[in-house]
């Protein structure tokens, strides 16, 4: 066998390591979009159906399914940026980014609906937007995969901005 051939037994077990950090990955974004939901749900049915809302806000419904989607294309991505190398510096820069803005992706459902802040939660959306930025052009060098799988994202919280500061317009203001 040559020395550049893996065994099947090897391959097997780079396999599962691959499948168990991709599910992974996948699991850390969810549960980024689970912890928002517990500030969402009690809030939906109470303090957002009395305030005013702009007139191009989407259904209740909708927000869910796309939200789920938008996790597990952040998963997808952050794995194959793994997967270029966790010891690489590069590498870890960008999943840090990740991270920073997994975090502030869940701190805004804690602000907007959990405290009911509509205008700082515009400000914190707006850092949310960079951060999503900053994440995408930092994974384009390793993996234009990874990073243009974050497009859709990054327009949804561009629109999620827009409707914020439209809430705090009409209800701050």
């Amino acid at each position: 066998m040559s020395t550049h051939q893996k065994s099947p037994e090897r391959e097997k077990k780079g396999f599962l390591r691959n499948a168990f950090f991709l599910v992974s990955f996948i699991i850390i974004a969810q549960i980024a979009g689970i912890v928002g939901s517990l500030f969402t749900t009690n809030s939906v049915n109470t303090w957002y159906k009395e305030i005013s809302r702009p007139s191009f806000t989407p259904p209740d419904w909708l927000f869910a399914p796309v939200w789920i989607i938008l996790y597990l294309l952040m998963g997808i991505s952050a794995y194959l940026i793994w997967k270029k190398g966790a010891h690489k510096k590069e590498v870890r820069t960008a999943l840090i980014l990740f991270f920073i803005q997994l975090i502030l992706n869940s701190l805004w459902s804690v602000i907007f609906f959990g405290l009911h802040l509509t205008l700082i939660a515009f400000i914190e959306i707006v850092l949310l937007w960079f951060a999503i930025l900053f994440m995408i052009i930092k994974f384009y060098p390793i993996s234009r995969t990874a990073s243009l799988i974050q497009i859709p994202y990054i327009l949804w919280v561009s629109f999620a901005a827009i409707l914020n500061f439209s809430f705090a317009a009409l209800n701050v203001f």
